[in-house]
């Protein structure tokens, strides 16, 4: 076990500890249980990353603003407010969207996607569902416009009030492929631009283009005539460029900006910019470009950020420009198991008027000068750093960190009541396409301890406990069940859609919960238990690579999740 390992392990005593008062609350003691049901009296997650061990100064932040799994960032201003929104895929609620008045410190509000009227996103692979959104505020309106793939395709929701509710999509069939943005002229026109194949056949892999619509409001669609092509392969398509996507048109002091990702949001991920005069005439890329990347840094360094790219930019009340951009901290040289990140950095236009964000062989640092102005938001989270995260269950309202899978509408398998989150638990798999009885949270540190506490089931046939979740192929399940003399622990691994049980524990009767403890250092990830004041261990440093993307594939991060099964 490493040092860091028993580090974490030790400190979850000191958690549980704490946590064990719960259990002497008289309603949780005296609970009934139901058959088929499991019962998770409180779920902790806590950080220990070193890179985030040191103290910032007054006027410094941290990078990344928001950890885990929010990728694809959009921002958009409504006088001091700041508002961005993420890709969710196939994971609800959809579309999360954060608030913050000074570009760090931010709160998690609601959703864009939060009923199945809206999109329904059953049955498909955890990466398809909601890519990439733009979020923009105008003229007293809030829009987001997105792609939701095998769902619908492209669509426009809108708000009064960035938290929700968001109406009814507004589908854009005619708008094919992804990564969809809307901009607003300052003559009244409307645009949209996205992704889409190139014209003609492409000309090698990775070839797409990004075209633009004109779009009428009242219609409540693009103007069929109005399709135009504005970037054809990418920044230089002699040179074979791949994956140009994420446009974001931006007009400043005269100039239309259009600022795109392209080479792939992996390794050689990167930000690009073109300019023209007028939408009628062609946009020129930056003789410079890329404008953001971390492809050309030695992959050997300490504590790498890597796969930088996907910007949106916001200029504050101050005057200065920032852009928000998706990356990862990797181990291993290109393996992260937190999911593609939201970073923030300063842009600069000293250039010729051209915007940059970080010059070429720059590392993107940790911590940097904080922007100008603004203020903290009463009621900012902390989405970043080592912080620690508990959920008691004893609102009615289920915490808007928590996902899940399928349907929007989880009461059929869901119940907050006494203190519990209440799991009805199905026959169906983690590694089903059908949706689980899965609640999830994000993971946010490379490092990290998470407990659950659950009462010992009073009847057979359930299994229930906390999954370390990828995708549907990739994952471990660490479960405690009802055996015929007494219960039964076990973690089991799903490894290209494989099951195989890795360790199991036989358990005394005594008491009425236990403890399911999950710690992750990187690349190890060890599973113990409590059920008095001792830690035990049921199975130590097995493999965490298979949930980071590069081995899992897809594009997103990984999930600790409350899980209940009929076997």
């Amino acid at each position: 076990m490493s040092v860091k390992l028993f580090r974490v392990l030790a400190a979850s005593a000191v958690i549980a500890l704490a946590s064990c008062s719960q259990m002497q609350k008289e309603h949780k003691a005296n609970i009934q249980q139901q058959t088929g049901t499991a019962y998770f009296d409180w779920f902790k997650y806590q950080g220990h990353d070193d890179v985030f061990n040191h103290t910032l100064a007054d006027d410094e932040f941290q990078n990344p603003v928001i950890s885990g799994f929010y990728p694809d960032p959009s921002i958009t201003r409504k006088g001091k407010d700041y508002y961005i929104a993420t890709s969710s895929f196939a994971y609800n609620n959809g579309l999360p969207i954060f608030h913050s008045r000074d570009l760090v410190n931010w709160a998690l509000i609601g959703h864009g996607l939060t009923r199945d009227e809206q999109i329904e996103l059953s049955g498909i692979d955890i990466s398809s569902g909601i890519y990439a959104p733009t979020i923009r505020y105008h003229d007293g309106l809030f829009y987001i416009i997105t792609t939701a793939v095998y769902s619908g395709g492209n669509f426009i929701i809108t708000a009064e009030d960035p938290a929700g509710p968001w109406s009814q999509p507004i589908l854009l069939p005619e708008v094919g492929g992804i990564d969809p943005d809307i901009f607003f002229d300052d003559d009244g026109r409307i645009y949209i631009a996205h992704n889409d194949a190139p014209p003609g056949k492409p000309l090698y892999d990775g070839h797409r283009a990004i075209w633009l619509w004109e779009y009428d409001p009242i219609a409540q669609q693009v103007k069929p005539e109005s399709r135009k092509l504005l970037v054809d392969g990418g920044t230089d398509i002699s040179k074979k460029p791949i994956w140009i996507e994420a446009p974001h048109i931006y007009k400043v002091n005269g100039w239309y900006y259009l600022v795109c990702a392209e080479g792939g949001t992996g390794y050689n991920h990167s930000a690009v910019v073109f300019r023209t005069r007028d939408l009628s005439e062609p946009f020129i890329p930056y003789h410079a470009n890329p404008i953001l990347t971390q492809r050309d840094l030695d992959i050997e360094r300490v504590n790498p950020i890597t796969t930088a790219g996907h910007a949106d930019l916001i200029k504050t009340p101050q005057g200065e420009w920032w852009a928000v951009f998706l990356a990862t901290r990797s181990y291993n040289k290109t393996l992260y198991n937190t999911g593609r990140e939201t970073f923030l950095l300063p842009v600069d236009w000293t250039n010729e008027g051209w915007p940059e964000i970080l010059p070429p062989g720059e590392t993107i640092p940790y911590r940097l000068k904080k922007p100008a102005g603004g203020e903290k938001i009463a009621n900012t989270e902390q989405t970043t750093g080592n912080f620690s995260w508990l959920d008691e269950f004893e609102s009615e309202q289920l915490d808007l960190h928590w996902s899940w899978l399928g349907r929007h509408n989880n009461t059929n398998w869901l119940t907050l009541n006494n203190g519990f989150a209440q799991l009805k638990a199905a026959k169906r798999q983690l590694s089903s396409l059908e949706q689980p009885v899965y609640l999830a949270r994000r993971v946010q540190h490379q490092t990290y301890q998470a407990s659950t506490q659950v009462l010992l089931p009073q009847y057979s046939g359930l299994q229930l406990g906390i999954t370390a979740y990828q995708n549907e192929k990739f994952h471990y399940f660490f479960a405690l069940e009802k055996t015929d003399t007494a219960y039964r622990l076990f973690v089991e691994s799903v490894v290209k859609g494989q099951r195989r049980m890795l360790a199991s524990v036989d358990l005394d009767s005594g008491g009425d919960a236990i403890e399911l403890i999950v710690s992750a250092d990187k690349d190890k990830i060890s599973f113990s238990y409590r059920q008095s004041e001792a830690i035990k261990p049921v199975l130590t440093n097995a493999d965490a690579t298979i949930l980071s993307t590069a081995k899992a594939g897809g594009f997103v991060g990984s999930m600790l999740g409350l899980h209940a099964r009929k076997f």
